[in-house]
Formats: C-alpha cells, sequence, structure tokens
C-alpha cells in the first residue's frame, strides 16, 4: 500500500525473473545472459573464468593506498600494559590491517573472522567510487560526534538487497581486508572465516582468488542450532559454513586433539604388553586383478591354516605381512574365529592426533544459544547478539596453533577469539597471544547492551577480556604455581587508531598562497599535541617493530627489545649520546627539533654513529 499505481515495468521485470532468473545479476538484467538464454550467438568479451564484479578496480585502489594513521596506547583501559603480549585494539579494521603491515607482517599463525554476512540488513563500511572520491570515503570513516564517538551515518551504509550493487558492495568490504589478512600470515598460517548460505559462494571465488584454489582445505559445515525455527518461511537454517584455507603448502598437516571420545575405541582384549588398541581391516579395495602382487596366503596361528581373500588384495606387501606377522600385529579374533586378520594399531604410537573432519556438530563444538548463554553470565542478559561459542573458536586453535602462536580477529564483536585464546591456555598451559580488531560502534539507545552502560561494541570486547581474565584469576588463587609464573601475561594491551601524529603533507593543493602555508606549517613536523609516548609507538609500528616491544625507559632516551633500538626524542645532548655509543644499539631515531639551533652536535652524533656501525634515524 505505497499510494501508488502499478509500476508495469517492474511487473515485466518481476514476469521475467520468474520464467528466466539465469539472466539476472544483482537483481539487474545481464543483457548479454539473457541474448545467451535466448539462444543468440554471442561471444562474451574477454571470456575466462574469473570472479569480477563493479567497484573490483576501486577496491584495489582502497587496498593500495598508504595509511598514515597510527595507534596509540590506552593503559587506562588495558589489563597488565607492561607484561602482557595480548592485543586489543579500538578502530576501523582496514586501516588497522594497513598500520600493522610492517610490524606483524609473516607473523601471524591463525586469523578468525566473522564478518558481516550480507543478508540485506547489514551496515558496513565500502569503498564506492560510484558516490564518492577516496577522500570523502576517509573524510566519512573519521566522522564523529559531539562526545567523540564514531558515527553509524558516517562510518556504516546499510547493504540494502535493493541496493544495485548488492553483492559488489560486500566483495568490495572484505577484498582488500583479506589481501592484507594474507600478507599478515605465516607461510605455514591459516584463515577461518564464518560465512552464511547468502554469500558462501562468492566468498569461496573471492578467498581462491586471493589465497589460491590450491589452498582452500575446507567449508567446514557447524551445527550452530538443534532445533528448527519455526517462523521461517521455507526452511529453517541450523548450520553455518566456516570457509577454511591455509597460506600456502608450508602448511601440509593438520591434526585435531586426542579426546577420551576418540580414544574410547582403543582396549587390550588379549592382554598385549604394547597397551591399548584398535584393529583396522587388513584387506584392499582393490580387486586382486588389479593388485595381483599383493594376493599372497596368510597364516592364522590359532586355526594352524593358511587363506587368501577370494576377490580382494591385502593392503600391504608380503615382507610387511611378514613383519607384522613376526611382531604379533595381526588380530584373528579372540578365539581365531575370523576369516581374514586386522591389524592392530596402538594407542602408545599415536602421536598426531586425529584427522579433522568438514562437520561440526553441535555436541562437540557448541551451538550459538550457548555463545549467548556464555556472554550472558559475563556481561548480563541480551548485551550482546547471536556471539559464537567459545568452544567453536577453541577447536580451530587446538587444531592449528601451538605455544607461543599469534592468533587474529579483525572484526571481533565481544571478543569470542579473545576468551577462546585465554581459555586455551589455561587448559593446556600454552602462551598463544591474541590481536582483536575491533569498530567503535555506537550503540543503539534502545539496546540492552546500551542500557548496560556500553556506548560502543568495542566497550563490550574490552569489558569481556576483563571480565574473562578476573575470573581465570579467581580460579587459580590458591593453587600452586611451581614455576613461578602464574598469570605473569594475563592481560592485554590496548591501543586506538588515530590520526599520525607528525603533520601530514597535502598533495591537494590549489594555489601558491596554500603551498606556502603548508610549507610554513610543515617546518615543525610533528603536531603541537603530540603525546611523546604515542610518538613512540608510531615509530617502533612504522620500523616494523611490534606492539608488545619490550621498552625500558633510561635518563634521557628509550631503550627497546635489549639495545636493539634507542630513541631520543625529548632531549639530546652530547652526555645522552656518549650514553647511547656505549651500548651501541642496532638503531637509533630521534626527532630533528631537538638539534634546533646547534647543527654541528647532529652533524657529529651522525659521524659518531657511523664510525660505531649504528643505523642513525633523524625524523
Amino acid at each position: 500500500m505505497e499510494g501508488k499505481s502499478l509500476n508495469i515495468t517492474e511487473e515485466k521485470i518481476n514476469q521475467l525473473k520468474e520464467i528466466l532468473p539465469e539472466v539476472f545479476t544483482e537483481n539487474k538484467i545481464d543483457w548479454e545472459k539473457l541474448k545467451t538464454a535466448l539462444g543468440d550467438n554471442i561471444e562474451f568479451k574477454n571470456e575466462r573464468y574469473v570472479l569480477n564484479w563493479a567497484g573490483k578496480s576501486d577496491a584495489f585502489r582502497v587496498l593500495q593506498t598508504p595509511s598514515a594513521a597510527t595507534l596509540v596506547p590506552c593503559k587506562e583501559e588495558s589489563v597488565n600494559f607492561d607484561e602482557t603480549d595480548n592485543i586489543f585494539i579500538e578502530g576501523e579494521n582496514l586501516e588497522v590491517l594497513k598500520v600493522l603491515q610492517k610490524s606483524y607482517f609473516g607473523k601471524i599463525k591463525m586469523i578468525y573472522i566473522d564478518p558481516p554476512y550480507n543478508t540485506g540488513n547489514d551496515s558496513f563500511i565500502y569503498p564506492d567510487r560510484f558516490a564518492e572520491s577516496r577522500e570523502e570515503y576517509l573524510s566519512r570513516i573519521g566522522d564523529k560526534d559531539e562526545t567523540g564517538l564514531m558515527t553509524r551515518e558516517g562510518l556504516f551504509r546499510k547493504n540494502s538487497k535493493d541496493s544495485g550493487h548488492y553483492h559488489s558492495n560486500w566483495l568490495s568490504m572484505m577484498y582488500p581486508r583479506l589481501f592484507l589478512a594474507r600478507n599478515l600470515l605465516r607461510d605455514d598460517g591459516v584463515i577461518f572465516v564464518s560465512i552464511d548460505d547468502n554469500e558462501v559462494h562468492n566468498l569461496k571465488f573471492l578467498m581462491a582468488e586471493v589465497f589460491g584454489e590450491d589452498n582452500f582445505i575446507a567449508d567446514i559445515i557447524w551445527e550452530k542450532r538443534f532445533t528448527r525455527n519455526n517462523d521461517a518461511k521455507l526452511m529453517s537454517s541450523v548450520y553455518d559454513h566456516t570457509l577454511l584455507f591455509r597460506k600456502s603448502e608450508s602448511c601440509a598437516i593438520l591434526r585435531e586433539p586426542r579426546t577420551e571420545k576418540s580414544n574410547a575405541i582403543y582396549s587390550n582384549p588379549d592382554d598385549d604388553p604394547r597397551g591399548d588398541w584398535t584393529s583396522v581391516s587388513y584387506i584392499s579395495q582393490r580387486s586382486l586383478e588389479e593388485r595381483p602382487n599383493l594376493s599372497y596366503p596368510v597364516f592364522n596361528p590359532k586355526k594352524k591354516k593358511y587363506v587368501k581373500h577370494p576377490t580382494n588384495a591385502w593392503k600391504y606387501s608380503k615382507e610387511q605381512y611378514e613383519l607384522h606377522h613376526s611382531e604379533n600385529r595381526l588380530y584373528w579374533g579372540k578365539e581365531g574365529d575370523y576369516e581374514f586378520p586386522r591389524l592392530k594399531r596402538f594407542l602408545s604410537e599415536l602421536k598426531e592426533g586425529i584427522v579433522p573432519i568438514n562437520l561440526w556438530n553441535y555436541k562437540e563444538t557448541g551451538t550459538i544459544d550457548d555463545g549467548t548463554k556464555i556472554v550472558d553470565l559475563l556481561l548480563g542478559k541480551g548485551v550482546f547478539d547471536y556471539p559464537k561459542p567459545t568452544t567453536l573458536i577453541e577447536r580451530m586453535l587446538a587444531m592449528t596453533t601451538t605455544n607461543d602462536d599469534i592468533v587474529l580477529d579483525f572484526f571481533a564483536g565481544s571478543c569470542t577469539t579473545a576468551h577462546a585464546v585465554l581459555e586455551l591456555n589455561k587448559e593446556d598451559g600454552g602462551n598463544r597471544k591474541f590481536i582483536c580488531v575491533q569498530l567503535p560502534e555506537k550503540c543503539e539507545e534502545n539496546s540492552e547492551a546500551f542500557k548496560a552502560g556500553y556506548k560502543t561494541i568495542a566497550e563490550i570486547g574490552k569489558e569481556r577480556i576483563r571480565r574473562v581474565i578476573k575470573k581465570i584469576n579467581e580460579e587459580q588463587e590458591g593453587k600452586l604455581d611451581l614455576e613461578g609464573n602464574k598469570n605473569k601475561y594475563l592481560g592485554f594491551k590496548v591501543f586506538k587508531l588515530q590520526e599520525s601524529n607528525f603533520k601530514i603533507w597535502r598533495t591537494n593543493i590549489e594555489t601558491e598562497e596554500e603551498l606556502v602555508a603548508q610549507m610554513q606549517q610543515h617546518l615543525e613536523p610533528l603536531d603541537e599535541n603530540a603525546k611523546i609516548e604515542d610518538v613512540l609507538y608510531e615509530l617502533l609500528l612504522k620500523s616494523g617493530v611490534s606492539l608488545t616491544a619490550k621498552i625500558k625507559s633510561e635518563k634521557g632516551f628509550i631503550l627497546v627489545n635489549n639495545y636493539e633500538i634507542a630513541l631520543m626524542l625529548e632531549k639530546a645532548d652530547e652526555k645522552i649520546i656518549k650514553q647511547i655509543l656505549t651500548i651501541k644499539p642496532k638503531k637509533v631515531f630521534t626527532l630533528d627539533r631537538l638539534f634546533k639551533d646547534n647543527d654541528k652536535l647532529k652533524t657529529n652524533t651522525a659521524l659518531q654513529m657511523k664510525d660505531a656501525g649504528i643505523e642513525f634515524k633523524v625524523i
């Protein structure tokens, strides 16, 4: 009831859609497909197997545009800042991924993300050159309200199914983020991406393009609920997809840890001194004609007779059989009444775990309801909708990471990934580290989260991590600490994305007056409001040093990672320079303004550093 007459064109298009649905792309008629469907002899231009969409080249330009942004520490929101190696970053994830490129290139073992599913109700940031320039896009993602929070209107655009670029917008959002994420993975690293039926087909194509078809491992089906939704009109969905890709062939084997359930099939009915075992068939699926060399008589010691399989070959050569026979590895049944032997496999010999499968049922992996209960208990009822259960992420972690690996989640939400890392470390004694990235998306004023005091989704994530840490500390109180480092690394550093502490040279100068004014402004490159600690972390990030670098303040300078780098940021004189030369760091960074009106000191310092074999950078 729109108060308008019937739209004749729209009606005809709907009729055509019912007859020829294959000629529509993103709700628009693809004229080449229509001609082909009607039998016209048509040759597609540049015919090749490729994923393409409106705006792909613009998404690539967004990816290639470098970021001048930085990350600043926020110690008051952190837990155990100086000791921990866990990181929470508040900011727009595309810019954060760019900022992390130098410091974390090739260092991440596992990435898990749960991006917007593109259901038609999602709002997310995407480059749209059909409507705006790159400068407008950057301005939009920096929009803040009077309280300093990023605005939904500026940050998000609802990607409605009525949009002419419905799938394209989502692909343009995902493509640069996946590309940058791949750079951060180790050669043996892997990435898991949760998705539902709306975009799984496009996502698989997209990830195959970014990571390579040969690096696809599995489409894992996760049973997210075990009851049907009776409100569904056509079909109730009870599963989600999780696409798993590796970075390269360096990831050659995946194994899940053995569990009580997987070990339950092992027993020792014949009191074998080698312990519990199970048996597997000795018979090959190959016929005698296919494998004549694997057809030979085998001896049943209890029946005192030789047997051959009438139709199939054995799995093993005669030499291997003789070894199995001599080692008492052939099982003929308790009374020797099996017609053919089975091979014993001992539990004590299994070291690598069990081969993963691509169907994860709810009993072993948890459900959306389980994830909701966990968050409700920690933060309050209804604070976050549809969180993944920690057991789901823990299963991924246990399969792909070990003690000191780094795990990244750049659609962190309520920080289920951080929670899972902390829980698994508690269970197996590991020291995995997480990096979680979450946009400070405003909570709606009528939401339970806002009523509970959370202004943004990022605040929900940070508070969840704090409460998990508190819970683990409480659980471990009173327990013996035999190694003397209990909970030493339990915490997380909070960083926030912000513009560079250094003035950025504008390229959109239109007049001579603007150029002169900018040159005058850049006589002092450091922003007048910049804090020394913020400048320190920006210099470290942009020189490729991680956010968890060990920082030590000395008199007049700062040391990083045990003499790797020394920084003079507040004062430069002969005494300080002499101290630095004495300890001989590999690199020295300093600010040019510290040598103001003292070119002689600057020149002498550069010469002394060169003679000492120290890399010297003046900024």
